[in-house]
């Protein structure tokens, strides 16, 4: 006996496709913690927060702050300096993900306390 396949509506569709696209431009191990910082912290140069993010190798910094911007999440601007220095800060597209990070924060916080009440079950 064959399964009867449901049809998405278009409504769901371009629900999923919304999702697929945001999951797309957030892929990452770091992409989120990146605009995180920058949306609490303002402008930073590149050494700056890569000591925020103590885990972060440069290399793949560099790389996700290049993806950010080429995908107009982050501006990128380098200083008349020398040494030359290097700002980023969250474009206006960026920061309209504040309540996407918002709600992830939210989830995180009761995800954890969860888990710790529970024992880790």
């Amino acid at each position: 006996m064959k399964k009867q396949r449901t049809e998405l509506g278009p409504d769901c569709k371009m629900h999923l496709r919304g999702v697929e696209d945001t999951v797309y431009l957030l892929s990452g191990k770091w992409k989120t913690i990146i605009i995180s910082h920058l949306y609490f912290t303002g402008k930073m140069r590149f050494m700056d927060l890569k000591r925020q993010l103590e885990k972060v190798a440069a290399k793949t910094l560099s790389k996700e702050l290049k993806e950010l911007e080429m995908n107009n999440l982050v501006s990128r601007t380098q200083n008349n300096t020398m040494p030359v220095t290097v700002d980023y800060e969250l474009t206006d597209f960026g920061k309209s993900l504040h309540d996407v990070i918002d709600t992830m924060s939210k989830w995180g916080i009761n995800y954890r306390k969860e888990l710790l009440q529970n024992g880790n079950k």
